[in-house]
């Protein structure tokens, strides 16, 4: 659920709030970064002004919006709503005073709340901010772009998550979402993340220990929101003791070595004790309760003398109707005799007709069937008086100790809210652990400087998809602000230019997030932004050509640049003329050469004309994916390597891609008359003399050929009202 407010300068407040889990987050700034954020945590219900129902639905296409009265987002009742939920004088303690429009997002969520008749929001307790300068800064088309969280090629794709998601818990990997949406900056956290991380990597029994333990904690965080609710099943409280048995165990299987990194003694301090509670719920819950109350025992024994009585009556009860049974039987000769319930008369004793002469006359007959006659006796009456009454007083005995439990359970919330944040973080880290093992990541080293320096870099997500007996081709990258600034990487279709990039931007990511990463060495100084262009797509229901959002795009990456961001531009300018995209791509290099501030950029394009801009630019540098020519077919090596290249290979790949074998000659033969073409332009800007070998056949697609230009501009400067015929033809 994510709450909007908007002033007239442009600024945004929103408020995040996960009802099950009792998270509540804010945030303010631009709409691009609101947007950015709602990408990331993809909330399924807007709550708006009804004024600005229309234009949110226009801005957050695909999300449900919730329009409320003007009236709910008032700061100073927003204010007073959101102490009374959070049960303090004054939100100062939160750090969320300086976010007033965020503070009228929340409020208005607690209006909406109440108007909706939602109950139970105990396990709201704590509000926090989300600072827009503490994370890198990736816009949503980044996010999509990288795949983060979800594939571009559909259900069956793998995402970064996907691959990263080792989490023992639900919650675990919730937050690892969150870790992966906001990678920090700050360099001390993520050392600390590092060195948990390192030490769990090191310590394989103690890892397996933890995974189990964790497993075992389960989804805490919406078991507590059940019981702030009121909802509590008891199969639930009994899975919520189960995770509360786990806590002293984990944290003294952290902390049992004298060699465990202090950042982890710093997460484990955090953590409250709740061992009166747990007490408190072993004492009371049965140790296998029914499903709910009702339904069998619930309340264990020796919690109320009262309830064991009425128990002992209920069961010894039915006993008692055995034996009467058989007394009876006895007594009147019909063996066949048979004591049966129903919600209509309640107990009897059924009589075959065979033996309907056998009936003592001090019975009476209630029901005849077809083959029997029911019957009832005053001693049979008053037992079944006793026993339902048993049964209906352990229903109302039950639920009264189960729900003094449940608001027991309650008035701990906050500490086991707490504990749940510091488990998650574990979850997360010992995810991030395992995956480092199986992986074979390395620890990187963020240092502050402004190189990027990685060996054996490889692409998370696409070497996991390798085919047996096939490995991921590993590549170095040097980048470094004052010489090697932007990469101009050029090379074949499907040789892997757009993995490289990826793979990039997804190790810094990852680094940024606390995690080990897919490389044998990794070493940066921190970047703030990421920004990616790649792919092409439109939004034909705004009107806006693949090229238009492209350029959309770009212009956005453009004015946001800092010098800590890290760039990925993948085939800008394809979608418009050759020239026209060649020089747009041209102009951004130079652009970012001169007012990037440094930014580090990996400009993957089939424009090799860019390849020029090296020497035109001291911090351009060209590379390529490297490729060997085998006959008419191409081995992809997938190796970087220094240098620009020319040739594309498209024609091969159409023919990998099983193209008519017609189509393919004479793309073959176009391609070799284009090839001479430009050859003979470049002898004419040499020579200034024409040689026709014969290729120069006119051509509609062709009108700002070099040649055909040449030719053109001789024909413009010639004095044809002067000029005699035989002088036109010389």
């Amino acid at each position: 659920l994510c709450g909007l407010e908007f002033d007239t300068h442009g600024a945004v407040g929103a408020a995040f709030l996960d009802v099950s889990t009792g998270t509540f987050q804010v945030a303010q700034g631009s709409l691009e970064y609101i947007k950015t954020l709602i990408g990331t945590f993809a909330p399924k219900e807007l709550v708006v002004r009804r004024d600005l129902h229309r234009s949110a639905a226009e801005q957050f296409p695909g999300i449900y919006i919730s329009p409320i009265e003007e009236w709910a987002f008032v700061q100073e009742a927003a204010e007073e709503r959101l102490k009374k939920q959070l049960g303090t004088s004054g939100l100062k303690g939160f750090g969320v005073d300086s976010y007033p429009l965020a503070l009228c997002a929340a409020g208005a969520l607690m209006v909406y709340l109440e108007q909706t008749e939602h109950a139970g929001l105990g396990n709201i307790c704590s509000i926090s901010r989300i600072e827009e300068g503490k994370f890198v800064w990736m816009d949503r088309f980044t996010v999509r772009n990288l795949e983060i969280f979800q594939s571009n090629s559909g259900r069956d794709g793998v995402s970064l998550v996907d691959v990263l998601d080792r989490c023992s818990s639900p919650m675990g990997s919730r937050l690892l979402r969150s870790w992966l949406a906001m990678p920090i900056l700050d360099r001390a956290a993520l050392n600390d993340r590092y060195d948990i991380v390192g030490y769990f990597a090191g310590n394989e029994e103690l890892l397996q220990e933890l995974r189990s333990l964790l497993e075992d904690v389960g989804d805490l965080e919406r078991i507590v929101s059940r019981a702030a609710t009121g909802k509590i099943l008891p199969r639930e409280m009994l899975q919520l003791r189960r995770s509360l048995e786990q806590m002293e165990p984990i944290k003294a299987l952290c902390l049992e070595d004298a060699e465990a990194p202090a950042a982890l003694a710093r997460l484990l301090k955090g953590m409250k004790d709740c061992g009166r509670l747990l007490a408190r719920i072993a004492a009371t819950l049965s140790e296998n309760p029914a499903v709910q109350i009702g339904k069998g025992e619930v309340i264990a024994r020796g919690v109320s003398k009262e309830l064991d009585s009425l128990r002992d009556i209920s069961t010894g009860g039915k006993d008692y109707l055995l034996d009467l049974q058989n007394r009876e039987a006895e007594r009147t000769g019909i063996g066949s005799l048979k004591i049966g319930y129903n919600s209509v008369f309640g107990y009897y004793f059924e009589v075959r007709n065979s033996a309907r002469d056998q009936v003592p006359p001090e019975w009476h007959r209630k029901q005849t069937l077809v083959n029997a006659e029911r019957y009832i006796t005053e001693e049979l009456k008053a037992y079944e008086e006793k026993i339902l009454g048993a049964e209906d007083a352990i229903l109302a005995l039950e639920s009264q100790l189960y729900a003094g439990l449940v608001a027991e359970v309650q008035k701990g919330i906050r500490d086991i809210q707490t504990n749940c944040r510091v488990l998650s973080q574990l979850d997360v880290l010992q995810s991030f652990a395992r995956q480092a093992v199986d992986r074979g990541y390395c620890r990187p080293v963020v240092d502050g400087g402004t190189v990027l320096d990685l060996k054996g870099a490889r692409h998370p997500v696409i070497e996991t998809l390798m085919p047996p007996g096939e490995e991921y081709v590993p590549n170095d990258i040097h980048m470094d602000s004052s010489a090697t600034q932007i990469m101009i990487l050029t090379g074949p279709n499907m040789s892997g230019k757009s993995a490289l990039l990826r793979q990039t931007a997804l190790i810094v990511l990852m680094a940024q997030a606390g995690s080990f990463v897919p490389a044998t060495e990794a070493r940066f100084g921190w970047f703030d932004k990421i920004f990616t262009r790649v792919g092409a797509t439109d939004n034909i229901s705004r009107g806006e050509s693949t090229f238009m959002v492209e350029m959309l795009e770009t212009a956005m990456i453009m004015h946001n640049l800092s010098a800590r961001s890290l760039v990925l531009l993948d085939e800008i300018g394809r979608g418009t003329s050759t020239y026209d995209g060649m020089s747009i791509a041209s102009a951004l290099v130079e652009y970012i050469h001169k007012f990037g501030k440094g930014a580090k950029t990996l400009f993957a394009t089939h424009y090799h004309e860019l390849n020029d801009l090296e020497e035109r630019f001291p911090r351009v540098h060209n590379y390529h994916i490297a490729v060997k020519e085998v006959g008419r077919d191409v081995l992809f090596l997938r190796k970087l390597e220094p240098g620009g290249v020319s040739h594309s290979f498209g024609i091969h790949v159409a023919r990998m891609a099983g193209m008519p074998r017609e189509i393919v000659e004479t793309a073959e033969a176009t391609l070799k008359a284009l090839e001479r073409r430009e050859k003979n332009a470049m002898a004419v800007e040499k020579s200034g003399e024409l040689h026709d070998d014969g290729s120069l056949q006119l051509s509609l697609f062709q009108l700002d050929d070099p040649t055909l230009s040449s030719l053109r501009a001789s024909l413009e400067e010639a004095d044809l009202n002067n000029m005699t015929p035989m002088q036109a033809f010389d």
